[in-house]
């Protein structure tokens, strides 16, 4: 029963990830922190049996390092980076898969909308704020933490998580 508040941390913090990385072009530390945290404590109440654990803390760490290398060619930036390596210790390896595939998807279709934003005027509601005219700049990259944040809320609940909410 005490882990059930703990599960709602991940789609919280993946959803404020992906906020933040579309108003600032930045996904602070305390997220990937706190989900790492947050899975710390939640494993052992969930009854996670240790084999299962060190295949999440396995999972965590290969897309931490994918992630490093991503970001030292500069396709991705360093909160990515950890955001895709927090949500990976979350995902394990059952679920990285299906987990990597909604992120290009998403990463795709979030791709072409910035595209057709940037190629436009943005609309006279948006002209002032600061953050939808840094996406509208060409020279900006693309707030990637949307997709990944996105990927994670698609599939989480289907994650051996959601199975004591299921019933």
């Amino acid at each position: 029963m005490l882990e059930y508040p703990l599960l709602f941390l991940f789609p919280a913090a993946m959803a404020f990830a992906g906020a933040m990385d579309l108003l600032t072009f930045t996904i602070p530390n305390r997220v990937s922190l706190a989900l790492l945290a947050g899975f710390l404590g939640a494993a052992p109440l969930a009854g996670m049996p240790m084999a299962e654990l060190l295949g999440h803390l396995g999972a965590g760490l290969a897309m931490l390092m994918v992630g490093m290398a991503m970001f030292s060619r500069g396709w991705v930036g360093g909160g990515d980076a950890k955001l895709l390596a927090a949500a990976a210790l979350w995902l394990g390896f059952d679920n990285l898969v299906v987990y990597v595939l909604w992120t290009a998807v998403l990463g795709g279709v979030l791709a072409l909308v910035l595209l057709m934003y940037r190629r436009f005027f943005p609309p006279l509601w948006l002209a002032r704020q600061t953050w939808a005219m840094r996406l509208h700049d060409p020279n900006e990259g693309i707030p990637y933490g949307m997709a990944l944040a996105a990927a994670g809320l698609v599939v989480y609940p289907s994650t051996a998580w959601m199975a004591p909410l299921a019933g």
